[in-house]
């Protein structure tokens, strides 16, 4: 696990200042999305998927230990839906249970806080561990002397209002000694799109909250990358990636407060990657480089793989690359090739090497040369005649193969 400081408080108490130092140590964590299905893996990958997302949240207890946190806050998606089968139920508390710190749990907007939530599951009642505690109302609940977090679960998949703010309208300022978190969900509207969502969080409200010291940090959820959204605000992004999109994931946050300063570190845990490439390809050489860069991929069996391919190739190299790529299927949890119109526009051209090596005459010699011709064009003609060449190409080999 690698550590990587990324935010130092601005703040300092004034010098000569003598008050007890109040100081809290906690790992800001969300979106595990336990139940998660990925169906472009095969079941020999979803397996492992699944698996590694159950050993993350334990690995979060170990990060805990490590670093003298003494609690985890879970900024909502724990489960992906509410609606998770049991072995996914399960091994999700059977993984919280093992922390050794106390667990707070956020519902969000995969598994809100409805009826039929499922954390109102009799399973889950049943199997809850000591250690977890489902922040199912605004708080605020004590941590310890001199600790406290509140909340502001989702309650339904649509928020009618910001529910930062209206946590923060309901709170006083914090007593003087006591630190206190506040754990929400959702996109903030400094960086959504859609500014007409109600449930956007403002930014400038939850800084003058923070600011009127209503909470001194705000741990968010909903993106999956870890991101600094201010001093005492962040994104603490999912602690296994999900998508290609995802600039950092597979992150938990090491959050050290103290009256006046924040210090947020980020620590890896994920061993997931999905990795996209884009290759330039001409000849032999550029497979070569390709097979090359491919092989040095560390860890392809969890390791989703979206290529990106572009250029021209004869039909002898073609044949060289659906080797290469059917090898990179066996090796990586998915490959994932781009067709054209989505960034690969790989044209196959064939040359006079193509010809010699069919040995085509007539009518068969005659149709090489149209479909050579219409392959060198533009268009999904083009796409078609190079699909229809690479095919022949295919049972000439492999009738040739079988002849010898």
């Amino acid at each position: 696990m690698r550590t990587t400081r990324a935010s130092l408080g601005a703040h300092r108490r004034p010098p000569g200042r003598d008050t007890i130092v109040f100081r809290m140590r906690f790992l800001h964590t969300s979106d595990w999305q336990l139940g998660i299905a990925r169906y472009y893996l095969d079941a020999d990958a979803r397996a492992r998927y699944a698996a590694d997302r159950f050993e993350a949240v334990s690995r979060l207890g170990e990060v805990a230990r490590e670093t003298g946190a003494e609690l985890v806050v879970v900024a909502g998606d724990v489960f992906d839906a509410n609606r998770v089968a049991a072995r996914t139920l399960l091994r999700g508390l059977d993984a919280m249970g093992t922390a050794g710190v106390p667990v707070y749990l956020l519902p969000g907007n995969h598994d809100p806080l409805t009826a039929a939530s499922v954390y109102r599951s009799p399973a889950f009642a049943a199997q809850r561990p000591a250690n977890v505690t489902v922040l199912d109302g605004a708080g605020p609940y004590e941590v310890r002397p001199g600790f406290e977090v509140v909340a502001a679960p989702w309650s339904g998949k649509r928020p009618a209002e910001d529910l930062v703010a209206r946590l923060a309208a309901g709170l006083e300022r914090a007593p003087s000694g006591v630190l206190r978190v506040a754990v929400a969900h959702g996109a903030v509207d400094a960086t959504s799109p859609d500014r007409d969502d109600p449930a956007l969080i403002g930014v400038e409200a939850a800084e003058r909250a923070l600011a009127e010291r209503r909470f001194d940090y705000l741990a968010l959820g909903d993106r999956h990358s870890a991101t600094r959204v201010g001093e005492r605000i962040w994104y603490s992004g999912s602690p296994e990636p999900t998508d290609f999109d995802e600039e950092r994931p597979g992150r938990v946050l090491l959050v050290e407060l103290e009256e006046g300063a924040c210090r947020v570190e980020e620590v890896e845990v994920g061993r997931w990657r999905f990795v996209a490439r884009r290759f330039e390809i001409a000849g032999e050489a550029d497979l070569e480089r390709l097979d090359n860069e491919l092989a040095a991929l560390a860890d392809p069996p969890r390791t989703v793989l979206r290529l990106s391919l572009t250029g021209a190739l004869p039909l002898h190299a073609a044949a060289r690359l659906d080797t290469l790529l059917d090898n990179a299927g066996e090796r990586f949890a998915a490959v994932d090739l781009q067709p054209a119109g989505a960034g690969g526009e790989l044209a196959l051209v064939p040359d006079d090497l193509d010809r010699e090596a069919l040995g085509l005459a007539g009518y068969a010699a005659e149709a090489f040369e149209t479909l050579r011709a219409e392959a060198a064009g533009d268009g999904e003609a083009a796409a078609v005649a190079g699909a229809a060449l690479a095919l022949l190409y295919r049972f000439a080999a492999a009738g040739g193969e079988a002849a010898v």
